[in-house]
């Protein structure tokens, strides 16, 4: 009975650490994916597999933040929003200025 338990929880650990690792993996390089699946007893088809499912998943999220930041700004009036600004802040300016003389290389005269 216990050498059961120690199969399911070794089952159970490997498991989670395949998950663990498909959700990480998204995030991350291939050859990150490679690092961390190279402990993970897994045939290599399966982790091509991973590591082929976490570059899709990588291009799937970045693709999804592009399109909503882009409706998003789309629906943004900029001169509207430049008004707003303009109506509601004065605008300070400072700037300092000042002229340094050159320093002389050899052979220049003054």
């Amino acid at each position: 009975m216990t050498d059961d338990r120690d199969k399911d929880g070794k089952v159970e650990g490997l498991l989670k650490k395949v998950l663990t690792t498909g959700v990480t993996a998204a995030f991350m390089t291939e050859e990150g994916v490679r690092a961390i699946l190279k402990d993970v007893p897994l045939p290599k088809d399966i982790v091509g597999s991973l590591v082929e499912n976490a570059k899709n998943t990588k291009t799937e999220f970045v693709a999804g933040v592009k399109n909503e930041l882009k409706t998003y700004l789309d629906k943004i009036d900029l001169g509207e929003e430049i008004d707003k600004i303009l109506e509601k802040y004065d605008f300070e300016i400072k700037a300092t200025i000042s002229l340094k003389k050159k320093k002389k290389s050899k052979g220049e005269e003054e």
